[in-house]
Parts: structure tokens; C-alpha cells; sequence
């Protein structure tokens, strides 16, 4: 594999950042080609497996093995595996969340599994890995006044996320000063599916520790947003924030599975890799379905890829997988400037744009403050040691800080505490995670660059973070009470006052390709339900409906062709704006900058030099 390719997936030096695994570059190249792309067969072929494979069986080879994770027909994985395991491939893990397994397979033998009626798609097992995005620091000062809690508009100290347990799924974690007393459980799943019961807490690379406790660290020096949050640690990082995306499924199936068992009620999601496949048939996108609905909400990175490292460009549709999960809380990153006021915040350039790569879906859903965060670290991690110019030392205890979307979800994740919290304790229950996107969707700030132009929505979702006037509503609103009713319990202010300053809530939900206006949020509608995937099939009230045509109002249809704003369709063609238009011949307008070797027209494939 070249090394444009390698810049390709790299681009956009971030706290979540995926590379192409070893072996893939590790197999010998083949002198021939066994597929043939003019035949009708090859075609369906290529269809099933996604970006990597299809560029990687693409070029011929046949000797060695690949790491892959297969999805099956419903109730046919078991005979499969078997007769894989006949023929000498290697089982790795195997998933009942969703109807797939991982596997080490000879390559031959996946260019005959390709063929299998039985198997509905073939992915990667990529490798996951994250990365520091460098902000120097001067100083130990934090801004005049700065306090994140503060930023985010939280005035009680008696809400403080008791009794909600957030899984970090990350490279472990230590709480801040050397505690472990909110931490219930630690597993480690860097090996592969074998893991250590009751296992220490750990963190030998230190991104897991600064996640962490941006959502619930306790010490005064950096108050995380719910400093009262039960952990539990699913490392799926090693020392060197390297891990596979077969062990991050495995640690959100186990969290699926112990949810009952250790209260999980939301799990932080802080990695991702790039898309190489529709979400419909991307494993680590479906085991976050499935976690949804199993009631768990589901807070994932949008992913740092918003700019081009070689030009500093700001470009669209960097969103990683599983941001682009469409019932995940997908987070942006915001710079607050390290002030309270809240006006003055802009969208990090290297917070990644929607739409999604190859399904075109809204996102992300909502951003936060994400740069120059400081948070705990330990002398001993890899970040600490590789970056000096980012420590701190604040009440003689060692401190980073640190710049991405795994911030800024973790500060939503923070939220999310509370706003369980909250309603837990007044109602006794919880509101669904479709309730909770919308109730931070619905409170969240509209945003405006630096000309005081607001936004887009595939730049910001529905706005800025609002932790006050989100856990203002979680009070209002009565999760108990049942579909079609009014379960606004109180009246509900829509705005909130930070630093002096009273901000008006956006008042829009972003559902999918669409937005919805208005008091939605304020009757308890079917789609808040856990069994609904955030954007499809919903009917709602008397004129919108989402499925395969969609109506808005007088001058919106959604159908074959879409359009979103003022100013973009897609649809067989996409045009974007007044420059850019891509469908089966592209043109890349002067704004947007991808790598040269990616193509989007009907399929989306990585290319390789000859």
C-alpha cells in the first residue's frame, strides 16, 4: 500500500484516528488477478465487502490471510463457522449482538466466502488508534473564571450524576488522585475476546484517563460535568492507543450484556475509523444499534477529520465510523477559548463535517467544548511522555490538556449523567436515548462563525451544548408517562443565562436528513422510543413523514432527490452549494478537499498507486 493511500486515511492528526492493519500490508501481492470486474458475478462480489477489501481482492493477491468480521443471514452463523473452522480459518470472536463473528481467513478462502448466499457483508477489522491533537500550553492558568461546568450552564451542585454508570470504552482510565472508588469494574479486551476478570485499573497510554474524567472527574483543580459518576473501564487501547475494531464490538456487547448487572446506562465512544462501508452493513455501526436499543445511550466522537493536514483546508464528510451510527449521540468540537461566555465559541477546524461518507446522513448531531480541555493524566502514560508541552500541575497532581471530538463527546456524556440524574430521581425512571438526543438538540445554542454567519448544520448539528437547559427539560419532561400524551410535567423556559449572557435554544431536532421545529419534544411521541432508528420510517403528526418520500411543509420534498438548506440536493447528482457537484463525474469545488487518491461516484473505493 502506497503511502498517499496511508496520508489518505491518516488525514486530519486527531484523537481518533484509524490506519489500515498490518497484515493487510504484510501480504504478499499475487502476479494475477482472480476477479474478473467486467463480469456480472465480480460485481456482486465486490458489493459485499467494503472500501478495503474490495481495493485490496481488487489487486489479485491470493496468498496469506486477512482479519475480517463477517455478517450473516439470521440463523445461519453457526453452521458457517463451523465449516470455516473445517478449512483452517480462525474464529476470533464471536458476536450475539449482531449476527456476526471475526476471523483470520485465507484469502482464498474469502474470495469463496464472497459467493456464500448466507453472508450478507465482509468488513475489515480495522486497526484503531488515537492520537494527540497539539495545542501548546503557556502556563497553568485556566481563563479568567473558566469552569466547564460553568461553560456549560450548570448552576446546581446538588446534580452531580450520582448513581448513573458511564462504560468508557477507551484505553482504560484512572480517576484522578489515584481512587478507585467510582470505578465498579475494569476488563480489558486488547487481547481479543479472552479478557482478565476483575482486573486492576489501567491506563497505560492516557487518553481513557483524560476522557474519563472530563465526565466525571471530582477534584477541584479540573471538575469533570458529573463529579459524582460511577465508571466502568473497558480498555480496548494498548499502551500505544492502538486496538481493532472487533474488540471495541466485543466491549459494547459486553456492556450490553452487564448492563443490568453494573447500571450501565451510557457508554462513551471517543474512537472511531474512517467509513468504508453504508452504515447498514458496518459491524461496529450495528453493535451501537443494538446497544440503543437495549436502552443505552450511546455517545460517539464525530471524529477530527475536518481539515486537510497539507493545505489546513476545511473540507465535508469526514465524519468516522461509529459517528456515523444514525441512533448515536454524534459530538463535535467546539473552542470555547477557555472563557465561560458562550458567545464567542467557534467550531474546531478539525471537528469533522457532515454528511456521512457514502450514505450522505445528517451529522453530527451536536457539538461541545472540546479544545484545550484539561483533564488527569499519570507521569507514566505514553501522551503524557510524548507530549511535555501539554502537561499541567495543579494542586501538585499531573494534568493534560488535551484538543478533539473524544473531549467534546465526553463532555456530552457528562451531560447525559445528569440529565439522567435528574429525571431518575424525580420520575424514577429514565428517558429513552431518542429522548435524550432531542432533549439536547432541542436546548442546544445555535452557533455563528467568525462574520456572524450561523453555521450549517452539517457543521454544528443542532447547536452548541446546553447541560442547563438540557437537565431542565429531563426534569420537565415525565418518561413514564405514556405514547401520544403531553409529558411536559412544568413549564420550561427556552433559553439559558451563562456569564451574563440569556442565549435562546435552537429549538430543533435534526432527525436524519431533516430538522423539526418546534414543541416536539414536549408530547411523547412513538420515534423517543429505544426500538426506533433516529432518522428512518417515522410518521409524524399530519404533514411529515419520513420513509421513502417525505414531505415538509410548501417548498421541501425529500425522494429521489434531496434537498437540505438553501442550497444543496443530492440525489443521483449531489450538488453542494454554488461550486461543488459530485454523482458519476466529480468536481471538487475550491472549499473542499479530500485526498486524491478517493473517488465518490457510485462506489466509493481507496485507490493504490500501480
Amino acid at each position: 500500500m502506497t503511502s498517499q493511500v496511508r496520508r489518505s486515511l491518516r488525514w486530519g492528526t486527531a484523537l481518533v484516528l484509524i490506519a489500515v492493519a498490518p497484515f493487510f500490508l504484510a501480504t504478499p501481492r499475487a502476479q494475477g488477478n482472480s476477479n474478473s470486474s467486467g463480469s456480472s458475478k465480480a460485481q456482486a462480489a465486490t458489493a459485499r465487502v467494503d472500501a478495503v477489501l474490495a481495493e485490496w481482492l481488487g489487486r489479485g493477491d491470493n496468498d496469506g490471510s486477512l482479519r475480517v468480521i463477517i455478517t450473516m443471514k439470521p440463523g445461519t452463523k453457526r453452521g458457517l463457522i463451523r465449516a470455516l473452522q473445517a478449512q483452517g480459518a480462525t474464529i476470533s470472536q464471536d458476536y450475539t449482538i449482531i449476527e456476526a463473528f471475526a476471523a483470520d481467513l485465507p484469502v482464498g478462502l474469502l474470495r469463496a466466502l464472497q459467493k456464500n448466499p448466507d453472508v450478507v457483508s465482509i468488513s475489515s477489522d480495522v486497526e484503531v488508534q488515537s492520537t494527540g491533537v497539539s495545542s501548546p500550553v503557556s502556563g497553568t492558568a485556566l481563563g479568567s473564571g473558566y469552569s466547564l461546568r460553568n461553560t456549560l450552564g450548570i448552576t446546581s451542585t446538588y446534580y452531580d450524576g450520582e448513581d448513573v454508570t458511564v462504560a468508557v470504552i477507551d484505553s482504560g482510565m484512572l480517576q484522578d488522585g489515584g481512587s478507585t472508588s467510582r470505578i465498579k469494574t475494569t476488563r480489558d479486551f486488547t487481547g481479543g475476546y479472552s479478557f482478565p476478570w476483575g482486573s486492576s485499573p489501567r491506563d497505560g497510554y492516557g487518553h481513557g484517563t483524560h476522557v474519563a474524567n472530563i465526565i466525571g472527574g471530582d477534584k477541584s483543580a479540573a471538575l469533570g460535568v458529573a463529579p459524582a459518576v460511577s465508571y466502568v473501564s473497558l480498555r480496548v487501547l494498548n499502551d500505544n492507543g492502538q486496538g481493532r475494531t472487533s474488540h471495541v464490538i466485543n466491549a459494547v456487547q459486553w456492556a450490553v450484556y452487564t448492563r443490568g448487572w453494573y447500571g450501565i446506562d451510557i457508554i462513551n465512544l471517543s474512537l472511531g475509523h474512517p467509513i468504508y462501508e453504508p452504515a447498514a452493513t458496518d459491524p461496529l455501526v450495528q453493535a451501537v444499534e443494538a446497544a440503543v436499543r437495549a436502552g443505552i445511550v450511546v455517545v460517539a466522537s464525530a471524529g477530527n477529520r475536518g481539515t486537510n493536514p497539507q493545505t489546513g483546508e476545511v473540507g465535508f464528510a469526514g465524519i468516522s465510523s461509529p459517528g456515523n451510527a444514525p441512533s448515536a449521540i454524534t459530538v463535535g468540537a467546539v473552542k470555547t477559548f477557555d472563557t465561560t461566555r458562550r458567545t464567542d465559541d467557534l467550531i474546531a477546524d478539525y471537528s469533522s463535517r457532515g454528511p456521512t461518507w457514502i450514505d450522505g446522513a445528517g451529522k453530527p448531531d451536536i457539538v461541545a467544548p472540546g479544545h484545550r480541555i484539561v483533564s488527569a493524566a499519570a507521569t507514566s502514560q505514553t501522551l503524557y511522555q510524548s507530549y511535555p508541552e501539554l502537561r499541567l500541575t495543579l494542586d501538585g497532581r499531573p494534568y493534560m490538556k488535551l484538543s478533539g471530538t473524544s473531549m467534546a463527546a465526553a463532555v456530552v456524556s457528562g451531560t447525559v449523567a445528569l440529565m439522567i440524574e435528574r429525571a431518575e430521581l424525580r420520575y424514577g425512571a429514565k428517558p429513552s436515548p431518542n429522548a435524550i438526543k432531542a432533549m439536547l438538540q432541542a436546548s442546544a445554542f445555535p452557533m455563528n462563525d467568525a462574520t456572524g454567519t450561523p453555521y450549517h448544520v452539517l457543521v454544528q448539528g443542532a447547536g452548541s451544548v446546553n447541560a442547563g437547559g438540557a437537565t431542565a427539560l429531563a426534569r420537565a419532561i415525565n418518561p413514564t408517562l405514556p405514547v401520544g400524551s403531553y409529558w411536559l410535567t412544568e413549564g420550561v423556559t427556552e433559553s439559558t443565562t451563562i456569564d451574563g449572557q440569556n442565549i435562546v435554544w435552537g429549538d430543533n431536532i435534526v432527525w436524519g436528513d431533516n430538522v423539526v421545529w418546534g414543541d416536539a419534544i414536549y408530547t411523547n411521541n412513538i420515534v423517543w422510543g429505544d426500538n426506533i432508528v433516529w432518522g428512518e420510517n417515522i410518521v409524524w403528526g399530519d404533514n411529515i413523514v419520513w420513509g421513502e418520500n417525505i414531505v415538509w411543509g410548501d417548498n421541501i420534498v425529500w425522494g429521489e432527490n434531496i434537498v437540505w438548506g438553501d442550497n444543496i440536493v443530492w440525489g443521483e447528482n449531489i450538488v453542494w452549494g454554488e461550486n461543488i457537484v459530485w454523482g458519476e463525474n466529480i468536481v471538487w469545488g475550491e472549499n473542499i478537499v479530500w485526498g486524491e487518491n478517493i473517488v465518490w461516484g457510485e462506489n466509493v473505493l481507496l485507490s493504490l498507486e500501480p
